[in-house]
């Protein structure tokens, strides 16, 4: 079996009808693709199942979906992937270095952030991220998260919060059992542009700030307008 055949893509909707389509194009041909909506209005399970995805049904919340989607997963690893997220070439040639690596089953990583903008601020954003990753050891959910069933059972998986369940599985995780793989995630910058470049990234910080401190994810998520 190939790596790309030991993968399951877990995708996270809620009215993604805009941007699923080309997140499941840019998948490589050996991949299953699991899409776990949160009760979508719009066509997203339609250009699901039409790519030939396997849709699961429930509840919106982040947290929540990420966790069934992983439930109906049934290959050795996972790779978390954002609706408006796709990887580069290169990306993927780190997963597959990543997969056939003997210690790769003890360690969960992630990808380089890259903003789908020409701005000079998402230049500046993905070079504070890649500063924090490096600090941190703390990656957001839009730079995907590949993770080998064994150790994603072991952390205890997703949580069900409404926020910053990427957060809590990378605080769960640990700086030692995370890399950041070669190659990029690109992602969407349409949250940047509707709320502003600065009024995004400071909204990020104050709650990723809040919930260190122990805030409620679901107080943080009301904050966050989610």
């Amino acid at each position: 079996m190939s790596p790309l055949e030991q993968i399951d893509v877990i995708i996270p909707t809620l009215n993604a009808a805009g941007s699923l389509s080309t997140t499941l194009a840019a998948l490589p041909p050996g991949v299953a693709v699991i899409v776990s909506d949160g009760g979508s209005t719009d066509r997203t399970s339609a250009i699901a199942l039409a790519a030939g995805a396997r849709v699961v049904s429930g509840p919106p919340g982040r947290g929540q979906q990420l966790a069934a989607g992983a439930g109906a997963a049934t290959r050795p690893w996972r790779l978390f992937l954002h609706a408006d997220t796709t990887l580069s070439q290169e990306g993927w040639a780190g997963i597959v270095r990543h997969i056939e690596r003997p210690e790769g089953r003890g360690r969960a990583a992630s990808l380089r952030l890259a903003i789908d903008d020409s701005a000079w601020q998402a230049r500046v954003i993905e070079r504070a991220v890649a500063l924090r990753v490096r600090l941190l050891g703390l990656p957001y959910g839009d730079q995907g998260l590949l993770i080998h069933r064994d150790l994603y059972d072991a952390v205890g998986g997703y949580p069900d919060q409404p926020l910053m369940e990427d957060v809590e599985i990378m605080r769960r995780l640990g700086r030692a059992r995370h890399v950041v793989l070669s190659g990029e995630a690109r992602t969407s910058a349409a949250r940047w542009r509707r709320r502003g470049w600065i009024r995004q990234t400071a909204l990020n910080l104050t709650c990723l700030s809040l919930y260190r401190m122990g805030v409620p994810a679901e107080r943080i998520a009301k904050l966050y307008g989610r």
